[in-house]
């Protein structure tokens, strides 16, 4: 094809939006859009949709595909590692040495693809989109959880999880000249439309409640550090952990903010894995995830594949009018 055409060719992007251990399904999304042909020209991704979107531009999706199929709920919590002591229950150092270890040298800028990850500047709100740099630093600033992960400093600026802002980054796929954008939403089936519960009382405090309370009081280590855990994750009355309060207020946040951007800024296709039934911390479910992934373009490719090949062919033929 001259260089022309190949300039004007239709560009085709991929937004992948956020969802914490849902987005091992991104690698299945864009497993079978490639075996279908379908490779998009720019990927945008946000928190866990931009490490599994750099990984895929780097050219690195086999090594992170099998990094996620080898968790067990043991190696998960292996990677936790808590500091009560900063600005995050967890530093994610061992993490980012896991990734360091595959994308230390890669920048932003050298990849093939056109990559951006999107975060939330602390203290202004800006999104901030991220396109140059060292692909890992650009995903530990998109991922960096408020109050989970320590955020990310990158040209003065501390930056954290992106989802605030632009949870399925389809603007950022406009912007970048794609002509038909693809996104993916993870937690569609995640909070419903949310109503109104118009009569709730408080119910009364628990002997379990009031047990731990009193831990508090005593010198005893081993009560401690079971406050702390009971804290963390949560105590067996199913009464939620500071972890499981945060992140799933946060989940709330982003999927009105998602509902809206994706009515104001529509992608010309959305993909909506089924991911019922699979927590935000299920990393463990790596198999899962990716079949459904795959399943949830299968169940949409024949337009997928017709309405790219038509934004495609179209672009070529109004090169070659101009």
């Amino acid at each position: 094809m001259p260089k022309g055409l190949r300039m004007a060719y239709g560009k085709i992007g991929v937004a992948l939006g956020g969802g914490a251990a849902r987005g091992w399904a991104h690698i299945g999304v864009l497993r079978a859009l490639s075996q279908a042909g379908i490779v998009p020209d720019i990927v945008a991704g946000t928190s866990i949709g931009a490490v599994v979107g750099g990984c895929y531009a780097a050219g690195r999706l086999d090594e992170l595909e099998g990094f996620a199929r080898d968790l067990t709920r043991r190696k998960v919590f292996g990677y936790l590692d808590f500091n009560l002591s900063g600005s995050g229950l967890i530093t994610g150092q061992r993490l980012v040495e896991r990734l360091d270890g595959h994308l230390r040298d890669i920048h932003i800028e050298e990849l093939a693809t056109r990559f951006v990850a999107v975060a939330t500047e602390i203290g202004t709100g800006h999104e901030v989109w991220l396109s140059r740099g060292r692909v890992v630093d650009a995903m530990r600033a998109s991922y960096a959880l408020p109050g989970i992960f320590k955020p990310m400093s990158i040209d003065g600026r501390w930056l954290f999880d992106g989802a605030l802002v632009n949870p399925v980054p389809v603007s950022v796929c406009r912007a970048l000249g794609a002509r038909y954008v693809i996104a993916v939403n993870l937690n569609s089936d995640l909070c419903g439309r949310g109503t109104v519960i118009a009569e709730a009382g408080a119910a009364p405090e628990t002997a379990e409640d009031a047990a731990a309370a009193g831990m508090l009081k005593g010198k005893n280590g081993r009560a401690a550090r079971k406050l702390l855990q009971r804290q963390i994750f949560g105590s067996g009355d199913r009464s939620p952990g500071i972890s499981t309060v945060m992140v799933d207020a946060f989940n709330i946040v982003q999927d009105r903010i998602a509902r809206s951007r994706l009515a104001g800024d529509p992608p010309d296709a959305i993909i909506n894995p089924r991911l019922g039934g699979i927590g935000l911390f299920d990393f463990h479910y790596a198999d899962e995830l990716i079949n459904r992934g795959i399943a949830a373009v299968q169940r949409d490719l024949d337009d997928l594949g017709r309405e790219a090949s038509a934004r495609r062919t179209t672009s070529v033929a109004y090169a070659h009018l101009n």
